[in-house]
């Protein structure tokens, strides 16, 4: 029993559904989830404690609940001992990209602090479900480009000048840190984990929401913020993720981690059940056919493309297979990732290649 009175159990969370210009249908068609509008759908935010698009409790006791309730009635039961922040540290969403996101870039920790008024950055991965042969993005300003060059590049809207180019394939993830400019898309679905946030500087001359024309001096006025914000030095890459073979037929794959945040994705065949034991709250998220899940007394379906946040007093979790399924956290390096991966064989210096460093 937590200190809210009531005993943390597996939560179900409302969803908001954004209708930005760049989305269609694919989270739907594609993923099979429900529940969704008619309308073209950008972005589902899974998990959320953003202020205006708060996730919202929709299961047991705690209906009716939003997530920062939850989190400040209940902190060490959701999050496991020694957290301390006033707000779930992790934002969760689908991203269709059927049209090609603008490009913008999110502040790191510092900046946010010293020119947005915030308590943190927006450090993020994308992790890459479906693209189309040829599919790219755009990632970081290539190397030798200086600050000048990048800014007459922007306000001609000459991307490639400046920023480069990466292939993207399904099953890669690509870790962003804050001050990156980057885009992605077209035909590219994503599932895209992050620092609780929503703050971001856009470089184009239209606005996502509906398309509409930014103005000269709104847009001269937007880069000249982004580039106070934007990171020259950051030219992140994608990777496809580090291995282990848990049990039969049972794969758990590390997708990338670092001080924010970790991301997994775990499969399993019908030999044995995939079982994961935690001590810090877990994201899961489907992306495959429905799964039975189990922990504790806890059992119900997950459907496609559904959302569970699993807080820490759950301890453990068992889910019939066949199973693909996404589970994020936030880490205690050595324990949740190195530990694991070091057991596995894996060499110390891929460790650090493979885990981002602290700001």
């Amino acid at each position: 029993m937590s200190a809210g009175g009531t005993a943390l159990y597996p939560l179900r969370l409302t969803v908001t559904a954004k209708p930005l210009v760049f989305g269609g249908h694919a989270i739907a068609r594609r993923l099979g989830k429900t529940g969704l509008p008619d309308w073209s759908v950008a972005e589902t935010w899974e998990c959320s404690d953003v202020e205006g698009n708060r996730s919202v409790v929709t299961n047991g006791p705690l209906a009716g609940r939003s997530l920062r309730q939850v989190l400040s009635d209940h902190r060490e039961a959701l999050m496991g001992a020694g957290f301390r922040g006033t707000r779930f540290p992790l934002l969760t969403k689908f991203i269709d990209a059927t049209g090609t996101l603008p490009v913008h870039l999110h502040a790191d920790d510092e900046t946010a602090k010293r020119l947005e008024g915030q308590p943190n950055g927006k450090t993020e991965a994308w992790h890459i479900l479906d693209a189309a042969p040829g599919a790219t993005a755009l990632c970081g300003v290539k190397d030798g480009v200086t600050a000048d060059r990048l800014r007459a590049a922007l306000e001609t809207q000459d991307f490639d000048a400046v920023l480069r180019r990466l292939p993207v394939r399904a099953g890669e993830t690509l870790y962003v840190p804050g001050g990156t400019l980057h885009s992605f898309g077209p035909d590219t679905l994503v599932y895209e984990i992050e620092q609780t946030s929503d703050i971001q500087q856009h470089a184009m001359r239209w606005k996502m929401e509906d398309g509409s024309p930014v103005g000269q001096e709104e847009h001269r006025s937007n880069l000249d913020m982004l580039m106070r914000q934007a990171d020259l030095e950051a030219r992140p890459d994608f990777r496809p993720g580090l291995s282990i073979a848990v049990s039969d037929a049972v794969e758990r794959v590390f997708l990338c981690a670092g001080p924010y945040f970790a991301l997994e994705r775990w499969r399993a065949g019908t030999a044995a059940p995939l079982r994961h034991a935690f001590t810090t709250a877990q994201i899961l998220t489907n992306v495959g056919a429905p799964v039975r899940v189990r922990t504790g007394t806890w059992n119900e379906e997950l459907g496609r493309a559904e959302t569970l946040l699993l807080p820490a007093t759950c301890g453990d979790v068992e889910i019939t297979g066949p199973a693909d399924v996404l589970i994020g956290y936030l880490p205690d390096l050595d324990r949740d990732v190195r530990g694991p991966l070091l057991a596995a064989g894996y060499p110390l210096p891929l460790l650090r290649q493979f885990i981002a460093p602290s700001a």
